[in-house]
This record gives structure tokens, C-alpha cells and sequence, in this order.
């Protein structure tokens, strides 16, 4: 799929956004993919997902890890476009934690994927998790990089499609400035 076939798909399940939105990040932004109006069509995702697993096929990984909840269904789409397991790392006390009987063994070659990426504070505690467990992260996954392009993991990073959507300071906020009303999308509403 082309980058234009990819954003027009976004755009017609409505899972690019806009508005006044706060991100994960605490960013503020005008434009916000919301991924999970992408997975209420899972025939659309799994699509999606095959087309980013292509491009990581030859990574030698043994397992998919996702921080909860966004990208637990990116880990399993990805993990069965490449034939291999899934696992994701719950959230307690704002840390990552393997729960549920997930375990990784010494040396297991793991591929973490998420849904979008601006700063990357999941995916680098998700990293962190992997190497404290002594797996070995080979590559990052990602539906949409919104972070330019400089978001650096000192790992391989794949993603679907890079979108350079603008990002401001809350106190250097435009729509802030403007008056917009501010919206918490996500997980958080």
C-alpha cells in the first residue's frame, strides 16, 4: 500500500482526527489517529498489519510484545502475519509488568509494537521490560510514527506510515491561545 492509500484508509474509517487534542506525550496537537476506529474493521487492520509484518519478516523473532491497551492488537496482528507468538505488558503503577502466565526467556528475539509513536515513553518502558528479562528486543512496530522522525529506540524502527502532524508546547499552543476546546483522546475518554 501507498502512503496515500494508507492516510485515505485512516480517513475513511475516521481514525484521523481533527481538533484540539492532548496527547499521551502532554503534546498538544491539531490532528489525532485514533487506532482503534482502525481495528473496529479487523478485515482493514489485518491488511494494515501485513503490509508493516512484510517489511519485518526477516527479523528472526520469536515473539510480538505490546504495552496495554493500544497495541495489543497491533502485537497480534503482527505476530500472526509473521507466523509467530503475542504477548503484552500490563500497566500497574504506571510501570510495565508481564502478567497474565506471559513470561520471556533469556535470548528470545521479540519484535515490540504499538500503534502510534510521538515520544515513545511505552515502547522505551516496553524495551526496558524485554531487556530486564533478559529478551532481546530486535525491532520496533508501529502503526503511525508521528514523531518526525525522531523518535530513536538504538533499535530498528518500522512503521506503517510516518505522519509529520504538528505538535506544540501547551504553553505555546495555538489553539490553546485560540480557544479551542481541549479534548483527551484515547484510552482516557
Amino acid at each position: 500500500m501507498t502512503d496515500q492509500e494508507i492516510i485515505k484508509t485512516f480517513q475513511d474509517v475516521g481514525a484521523l482526527l481533527d481538533g484540539h487534542f492532548v496527547l499521551r506525550s502532554k503534546l498538544h496537537s491539531n490532528k489525532f489517529f485514533q487506532a482503534a476506529l482502525l481495528f473496529k474493521y479487523p478485515d482493514i487492520a489485518e491488511k494494515l498489519c501485513r503490509t508493516l509484518a512484510e517489511r519485518m519478516k526477516d527479523l528472526g523473532a520469536e515473539t510480538v510484545i505490546s504495552p496495554a491497551v493500544g497495541g495489543i492488537l497491533v502485537g497480534q496482528e503482527l505476530a500472526r502475519a509473521l507466523g509467530i507468538q503475542a504477548i503484552f505488558a500490563d500497566k500497574e503503577n504506571d510501570e510495565l509488568v508481564l502478567k497474565r502466565g506471559f513470561t520471556i526467556r533469556k535470548g528470545e528475539r521479540i519484535i515490540v509494537a504499538e500503534d502510534v509513536v510521538t515520544k515513545g515513553g511505552r515502547v522505551q518502558q516496553t524495551i526496558d521490560l524485554v531487556k530486564s528479562l533478559g529478551g532481546i528486543p530486535v525491532a520496533v512496530g508501529i502503526i503511525t510514527d508521528r514523531s518526525g522522525g525522531t523518535v530513536d529506540f538504538g533499535i530498528p524502527l518500522f512503521s506503517l506510515i510516518k505522519l509529520n502532524l504538528p505538535t506544540y508546547q501547551p504553553e505555546e499552543c495555538p489553539l490553546c491561545k485560540q480557544g479551542v476546546p481541549l479534548v483527551r483522546p484515547g484510552s482516557k475518554s
